[in-house]
């Protein structure tokens, strides 16, 4: 006992009375460890089951669980130490300069995984996707936690920054079951307009692609300089897009010429006047 004072610098009946004098906080310094740790557990059990319906990547769910637990346990021992009458003002202050200068230094980094965090979390696409994202066009290959990697159509791999990517516009032609297919067509001034749009209505028609529940369209687009324009609006299924367009592309090209329809091309008339 003798020694154990001698370390301390204190009898122990003074050892005794600060102890009892703290016994108070030192109970509610550890109900606030005891309380806490199993609250953050029943939250970190919440969280998982909510991301687990989202049908989160796995390894995703994983790390957004560690981060949450291991930060709301920090928060809860530095509030148990503080209730012990220990300062923690000037250990806080040096925590948050540190994270200020941390977060300074990996701005870039930070903003590309909160990026991540958000496409994964919100899924504005998934791999196999086509979409357009930052001037950028290609298929969705993979989405990682800084990074989301396409494949366009000639095969060439983009790399763009998750930040950039989560911060801009995307479109995504694939999301939906079902697509509209755009033409303008151009037809001589002169020829009979009744015709062509009655054929432009029955490729339409015979493509057995093309969902006739939905409103079609055939009609009058636009008077242009060189030719009568006809625009062509038919729904299809999103997988069937490209065939549908190029197929009806190589019809018109082949059977208006039939129907007596020819497909002008822009002209310019030069008139060369002879001095007298």
């Amino acid at each position: 006992m003798n020694k154990i004072e001698e370390m301390l610098g204190m009898r122990s009946g003074e050892l005794t009375g600060i102890i009892v004098s703290n016994f108070v906080n030192i109970l509610v310094a550890a109900a606030i460890l005891v309380i806490g740790f199993w609250i953050v557990k029943k939250l970190v059990k919440r969280i998982n089951k909510v991301l687990e319906k989202r049908e989160m990547d796995q390894s995703l769910r994983t790390f957004l669980s560690s981060l949450t637990s291991v930060g709301l346990k920090a928060l809860i021992v530095v509030s148990a130490i503080g209730q012990l009458g220990i300062e923690m003002t000037s250990f806080v202050a040096i925590l948050g300069a540190a994270g200020l200068a941390v977060g300074m230094a990996f701005s870039g980094t930070l903003s590309n995984f909160a990026g991540g965090v958000m496409l994964l979390v919100f899924k504005p696409f998934k791999v196999g996707d086509l979409v357009a994202v930052q001037g950028e066009e290609g298929i969705v290959s993979e989405v990682l936690i800084f990074n989301t990697i396409l494949k366009t159509l000639d095969n060439k791999v983009i790399i763009l920054a998750n930040g950039a990517v989560a911060n801009g516009t995307i479109v995504n032609y694939t999301k939906a079951d079902k697509r509209r297919v755009d033409w303008s067509f151009g037809i001589a001034y002169g020829d009979d307009l009744k015709v062509a749009k009655e054929l432009l209505a029955k490729f339409v028609a015979e493509d057995s692609r093309v969902l006739h529940d939905d409103a079609n369209l055939v009609a009058l687009g636009e008077l242009g300089d060189s030719s009568v324009n006809i625009t062509v609006r038919a729904w299809c299924k999103t997988e069937d897009y490209w065939g549908v367009f190029f197929d009806m592309n190589e019809r018109v090209y082949k059977e208006f010429d039939a129907a007596g329809l020819s497909i002008p091309f822009p002209q310019m008339d030069v008139h060369v006047q002879k001095e007298a």
